[in-house]
């Protein structure tokens, strides 16, 4: 069975393409995205699995 580790993350509209793309180079995905605060701001629900 896969074991998965979670981030959240603020996710700033005007920038979203390249933190998302960092993030996925990092073994992330991205689950969900919500409201943040703030319209300039959002976030984001990654998860990855655990190399064990």
């Amino acid at each position: 069975m896969t074991k998965w580790e979670y981030l959240t993350a603020p996710i700033l509209t005007h920038a979203a393409k390249q933190i998302l793309d960092n993030f996925g180079s990092d073994g992330w995905e991205l689950v969900q995205i919500a409201p943040g605060m703030n319209p300039e701001n959002l976030v984001g629900y990654f998860k990855r699995p655990i190399e064990g």
